[in-house]
């Protein structure tokens, strides 16, 4: 609840790979009130592939889709998914970015809420339109070069699933492996069994091994900036703060001349290969 009393604003951000669209499964049962968000159209722009296949939208757009979803300026706003949170990491980064200062992850998503008897409603719901004015800039991001260069001083974690980080698979970019010189920490290892965040001690500990202490910077990438923001999410539940490169790899492997890391080069390699 907000502090005056009045009722959070929600949002579903029903999205996956595999099925981009989540309207339909919206419409079928949400959290009472909730809005549903597109991902793909309101939660990133369309650009180029050198920008990567999700890259932010502009202020301006976000604005735009956040008034849709009836935001007041003060407004605490809950976003949830089906039931990780990788999807609903991404809106809970981007209000953040833009400056809304109460926003929170409903951890385990719909899939939690049902498991404690909490009701659903099917349908669509159209809000008053909201009047909130977003800024901008309010959360660390690294772009391709800081990302290239940050394991020289801090820490650069790719949280796409170890085979796609050791270059034996890629479904979605033109190549495949990793940033040279980052290390692998999935991100779903950041969740329990049941699909919610880990204890803050319990993702400290699984990220202390890879050298994330709070005493370097660190940075997150994944395939194209959604897994990495749920990542940030976890680390920041965890008191530890990460910047996001969102461009991730689909930028990086649509990037004429970035080197390429793979299983048997992990690190920079002496001759790197490259995207021609």
């Amino acid at each position: 609840m907000t502090s005056s009393g009045d009722a959070p604003k929600i949002l579903d951000v029903r999205w996956s790979l595999a099925q981009p669209d989540g309207r339909a499964e919206h419409e079928r049962a949400h959290l009472p009130g909730a809005i549903h968000v597109d991902l793909e159209n309101e939660l990133s722009s369309h650009g180029e592939p050198g920008e990567g296949r999700h890259p932010l939208p502009t202020p301006e757009q976000l604005q735009q889709a956040a008034r849709r979803w009836g935001l007041d300026d003060g407004d605490t706003v809950v976003v949830h998914d089906a039931d990780t949170g990788v999807a609903a990491a991404r809106a809970w980064w981007l209000l953040r970015h833009a400056g809304m200062a109460d926003v929170r992850i409903l951890d385990g998503g719909l899939a939690a809420w049902r498991a404690v008897g909490g009701a659903v409603e099917s349908g669509t719901v159209e809000p008053e339109p909201g009047n909130v004015r977003l800024g901008w800039g309010h959360m660390p991001v690294v772009d391709i070069d800081e990302a290239a260069a940050l394991p020289g001083g801090g820490i650069l974690l790719d949280v796409r699933a170890p085979e796609r980080y050791r270059g034996e698979v890629e479904p979605m970019d033109p190549v495949a492996g990793h940033i040279p010189g980052a290390v692998n920490a999935p991100n779903l290892d950041l969740l329990g069994p049941d699909g919610t965040f880990r204890t803050p001690e319990e993702i400290r500990d699984l990220l202390g091994g890879l050298g994330v202490d709070g005493r370097r910077p660190v940075a997150a990438y994944c395939g194209s900036g959604v897994n990495a923001a749920h990542a940030v999410a976890a680390m920041e539940s965890a008191g530890l703060r990460a910047a996001l490169y969102p461009g991730s790899w689909s930028q990086w492997s649509n990037t004429p001349g970035r080197p390429i890391g793979t299983a048997a080069r992990p690190t920079q390699p002496a001759e790197p290969a490259s995207v021609e």
